[in-house]
């Protein structure tokens, strides 16, 4: 035998695990069916991974497999995995060297059987999604008190048995109208869309389509695009209810209301008539209250009205409108008496006011004079003059300091008698 990276035959003695594992991983790594191979079981202990992988074991009545697909393979995953799904995994063999043990990573799946129909489906279903058939903006709303309701499903089903049973039971006087319709096989879909499409034209308030329980397979005309369309395109609200609670399809989608089986559609649709006939009782005894209490209310404004028109009475006005000016001709005497009184009173210390105000203020404008007369006496040139002192006057002008004349220069001293002619001798500061 030839070496096999680090794996090497020996004469005696043992080998490691680490290279026994990595001895088998290369083996799996080099063998092309491992590397692309395709295994088909049921799936069991599905388990998504906050880290985005799924963790499952493909099971058969003999063996099982560990698998896992990445979260970076998710992408191409449309639908989501669980439990008792048939699947087809495309993927490679890999070995786990730390846990020793092998596992499919998957790159790919799709389902087997009545898997391939469920894919049908979540396609379809994605694909009017994106179209806005499904958008709520369309969706028409269920009348509160229906009383014509057309029903599309199988004439001999159980469906039409509930669905009449409950709506005669909540109202005897509903009116039902039956279009018969193959609701699984070949020509279903077209005998549910001729049935929507021959009712919508017969102005029911609502109208009912659906059938019982069953698999996939069974329930498959509602899912077809034929039913889709008519059901988006019907005038009248439409209620679907195919199959149990737990069963959806696409015309459950399209509808106006999804209704999770036929005998809950009747009581969606339908009205209790005798909680309506209680209701009204109890409306009819507020209106009757009602408008006693509104006659009682007439009366005594018809009574205030009509003593407000005597009241209003033209000799009535006249007369009210007498005893007011007379009222307001002696109150305005007065008040004008009374305001000549004060304005008289004003004017009275107004003008004494005036007189002792006029008197203060020659007093003082007396006195100040006087001040004013002393100081400006004090500050007399002539005054001072008369004093004793004098001033020198020369052709330049006064004489305020000795460097205003030079020797030479002629002056004048005035005094107060007359003046004295002078030349300049000699000047000298001090």
């Amino acid at each position: 035998m030839t070496q096999e990276q680090g794996f090497k035959i020996r004469m005696s003695g043992a080998y490691t695990v680490s290279q026994i594992t990595n001895y088998i991983k290369n083996l799996f790594e080099r063998d092309y069916v491992l590397n692309r191979i395709s295994v088909s079981g049921e799936i069991s202990n599905c388990r998504y991974h906050s880290n985005g992988n799924i963790y499952f074991t493909l099971k058969d009545s003999t063996a099982q497999l560990n698998c896992i697909m990445f979260a970076r393979e998710r992408s191409s995953l449309s639908i989501r995995l669980s439990d008792g799904q048939q699947i087809e995994a495309q993927g490679r063999i890999a070995v786990y060297e730390k846990g020793g043990s092998y596992s499919l990573h998957v790159r790919s799946i799709k389902l087997e059987g009545a898997g391939e129909l469920y894919e049908r489906f979540l396609k379809l279903k994605a694909e009017l999604e994106n179209m806005g058939m499904f958008d709520p903006m369309y969706k028409k709303p269920i009348p509160e008190y229906c009383m014509s309701i057309g029903i599309v499903t199988a004439p001999a089903g159980a469906a039409i048995h509930d669905i009449i049973n409950i709506s005669t039971r909540r109202n005897p006087y509903v009116r039902l109208v039956l279009c018969p319709a193959l609701v699984q096989g070949a020509g279903a879909a077209d005998s549910i869309s001729k049935g929507l499409k021959r009712l919508d034209g017969m102005g029911l308030d609502v109208i009912i389509v659906g059938r019982g329980g069953g698999s996939i397979e069974d329930l498959w005309a509602f899912n077809e695009p034929e039913v889709a369309k008519t059901i988006f395109d019907m005038q009248t609200p439409v209620i679907s209810a195919v199959g149990h609670e737990t069963d959806y399809t696409i015309a459950d989608f399209v509808a106006d209301l999804r209704a999770p089986t036929p005998s809950a559609a009747a009581e969606l649709a339908n009205f209790v008539y005798d909680d309506l006939m209680e209701e009204l009782d109890a409306l009819k005894g507020e209106l009757k209250s009602s408008l006693l209490n509104r006659i009682r209310n007439l009366k005594a404004e018809l009574k205030a009205y009509n003593e407000k028109l005597l009241r209003l009475s033209p000799q009535n006005v006249m007369a009210e409108k007498k005893r007011r000016m007379s009222e307001l001709s002696g109150r305005m005497k007065k008040a004008m008496d009374l305001k000549i009184r004060e304005t008289q009173s004003r004017l009275s210390d107004l003008d004494r006011s005036l007189r002792e105000a006029m008197q203060d203020g020659l007093a003082d404008s007396k006195r100040r004079y006087e001040l004013l007369a002393s100081r400006l006496d004090g500050l007399s040139p002539l005054k001072r003059i008369s004093g004793g002192y004098g001033y020198l006057m020369t052709d330049k002008g006064s004489v305020k300091s000795v460097r205003d004349v030079s020797n030479g220069d002629m002056f004048k001293a005035y005094i107060s008698d007359g003046y004295i002619e002078g030349k300049v001798l000699n000047t000298e500061e001090t």
